[in-house]
């Protein structure tokens, strides 16, 4: 489930989508089922507009693709990962607020 702002991202595009991305890439870890992830959905749709230019934002279903987040270890979702030059800048777990999450951003690309 991507909005205007957002892209979806797979296991399979992972690579190009992200780690090799010339901007720093939010990843939204989410599920369908999830209740905490539907709360924070419009916020990380928000900073997609927001940040539009400066920043890709993007959202990985793990019901659908679970390898990459295995991968980083992602045990409770939603986890909204910035990767800045193909590496993990920071990373927070559960529905945060709008503020909590631009100062990460601004943090990393400010």
């Amino acid at each position: 489930m991507s909005g205007a702002g957002t892209f979806s991202i797979t296991d399979a595009s992972f690579e190009k989508d992200v780690l090799q991305s010339d901007l720093p890439v939010l990843v939204d870890f989410w599920a369908p089922w999830c209740a905490p992830c539907r709360i924070v959905g419009p916020v990380v749709e928000e900073i997609a507009s927001q940040y539009n230019g400066k920043l890709k934002v993007g959202k990985v279903n793990t019901d659908e693709d679970a390898m990459r987040a295995n991968m980083l270890g992602i045990r409770g979702i939603p986890t909204l990962i910035l990767f800045k030059d193909g590496k993990e800048a920071d990373r927070v777990v559960g529905a945060v607020p709008k503020a909590m999450l631009t100062q990460m951003i601004d943090r990393a690309i400010g």
